[in-house]
């Protein structure tokens, strides 16, 4: 799974029609709508770089309201249950 976070700045009072448009595109996986200097994020989960490039170019930039994109590519997933199976690792109760 190749995953991808794209921060996205929008035009003044169109976020809820752009966070709409862009559950609407297949590899888009969640929006959030937040605060600070971008105006949304969205998770790109896809299976390969290519399809990340596609859903970009061939999708995201294409939707009206859109001023400006960062896409960051992720290199690993960290979560508290992978983080909890690591650390437990050798304190298993022998019982």
């Amino acid at each position: 799974m190749t995953v991808a976070i794209v921060l996205i700045t929008i035009e003044r009072a169109k976020v809820d029609e752009v966070a709409q448009q862009l559950l609407g595109v297949d590899g888009v996986a969640e929006v959030y709508s937040v605060a600070g200097q971008w105006d949304l994020v969205a998770v790109l989960r896809t299976g390969t770089n290519e399809e990340i490039a596609d859903v970009m170019t061939g999708h995201i930039r294409k939707i009206p309201y859109i001023i400006r994109t960062e896409t960051l590519m992720a290199f690993k997933t960290y979560s508290k249950k992978d983080m909890g199976a690591m650390f437990s690792i050798g304190n298993e109760d022998p019982k």
